[in-house]
């Protein structure tokens, strides 16, 4: 008899033991058929509330936070999630996506590794002034940035810049306490060794672990650094590598890594369906966008009127989403990169601009609607939220 598809995935035997133990002790879960919004919430759950247990210093710039659940437990997820934190920061509250670093073989925490941000409001906030026992309001876990079984091969590249190693330690970390049959190459950029996450244990791991690689690859390395320098380049790749085919690539980091490597695998002739890329957030210079109208001053002052709600402050460099929390309205939001489509706003009148690449659907645009979290106003506004 053939082989069914599903019994090569991560996890097939455990849960078949799992049916097997309950078949014999006479599990009965009839009692539970009329609670399914029960079971739902316990998967899914809509908001979270989170104590902060400890805090870890990663490096000079990057702390790890380690969540555990304020009552209950927390849901399952798969390793490249992300979690939206809620934060209130000089009165504004507002919230921002972070990778989990922590394996999901294990349920008593979340990890999550902030990295400063230059004048970050909420990277600061909680890398200068949180302390332990705070409680954090959070989504459930989020995104799509993960290891498919049925679409992705078992040999994994992974390329990283900066705070954007972090799904990968959760991925690698996963791969070695559940010994998964999965092969990795990990290229972390760094503009220093010392600025690098994760970097002792990741060699640690490379050391003990066949199926695991790790280049770092380090921008401003040290007079005695014997490793990869300057940038992660295609002519790199293919050194460590050799033959790309066979091997799926996800990417994770600032848009600067995206527009360097992407065109470099490209070049190696990978195909665009082996390419995955996890959303990073809105672009830190939003000028420097291809597009952007070379006229309007980053700093130039506009006016959002919304409806039935008022007038508020706004400035060209600023997404719409700030502005509005700025003012005291807080929109719905998870990936805050454009993604996620939940702090959708429709532009009644005046002009935004949109980063390219922006997944924006077309009945979306048709109908006026933009993301608030990567749209920039252009003049005044009229929006409807």
């Amino acid at each position: 008899m053939k082989k069914a598809v599903f019994e090569d995935f991560d996890g097939y035997d455990h849960i078949i033991k799992e049916i097997e133990y309950s078949r014999k002790f006479g599990v009965d879960y009839t009692r539970e058929q009329s609670m399914p919004e029960r079971f739902i919430n316990r998967l899914h759950p809509p908001r979270l509330s989170l104590r902060l247990a400890d805090m870890m210093e990663e490096t000079p710039s990057a702390k790890t936070f380690r969540l555990v659940p304020d009552e209950g437990d927390l849901p399952p997820f798969l390793a490249g999630q992300y979690i939206s934190l809620s934060v209130e920061v000089g009165g504004i509250l507002t919230s921002r996506p972070y990778s989990i670093s922590s394996p999901p073989n294990q349920a008593g925490f979340w990890d999550i590794t902030v990295r400063r941000v230059p004048s970050g409001l909420v990277s600061n906030y909680l890398l200068d002034h949180v302390k332990k026992g705070e409680i954090f309001q959070s989504s459930g876990p989020c995104g799509n940035f993960y290891h498919n079984p049925l679409f992705h091969d078992k040999e994994m590249v992974l390329i990283a810049g900066g705070a954007g190693v972090t799904p990968f330690v959760s991925m690698i970390r996963e791969i070695t306490e559940c010994g998964l049959d999965r092969h990795v190459h990990l290229f972390f950029g760094s503009r220093t060794l010392e600025d690098a996450p994760f970097h002792h244990e990741l060699i640690s791991l490379s050391a003990r672990f066949n199926n695991i690689q790790y280049i770092p690859v380090i921008e401003d390395p040290p007079p005695d650094y014997k490793g990869a320098a300057g940038v992660i380049t295609g002519k790199l790749i293919k050194e460590k590598l050799g033959d790309p085919s066979g091997k799926t690539f996800y990417l994770c980091g600032p848009q600067g890594l995206y527009d360097s490597c992407i065109p470099e695998l490209k070049g190696l002739n990978v195909p665009e369906r082996k390419i995955r890329r996890e959303v990073y957030g809105a672009p830190v210079a939003v000028s420097a966008c291809p597009g952007w109208p070379q006229e309007i001053g980053v700093d130039q002052a506009f006016s959002i009127n919304v409806k039935g709600r008022g007038s508020i402050p706004a400035r060209a460099g600023e997404p719409v989403i700030t502005s509005l929390e700025k003012a005291g309205l807080t929109l719905k939001a998870l990936c805050r990169s454009g993604e996620c489509s939940m702090c959708r706003v429709r532009v009644v009148s005046g002009r935004v601009f949109q980063p390219g690449g922006v997944p924006v659907r077309k009945s979306d645009t048709q109908f006026g609607y933009v993301h608030a979290c990567v749209s920039y106003p252009l003049e005044d506004l009229e929006i409807e939220i």
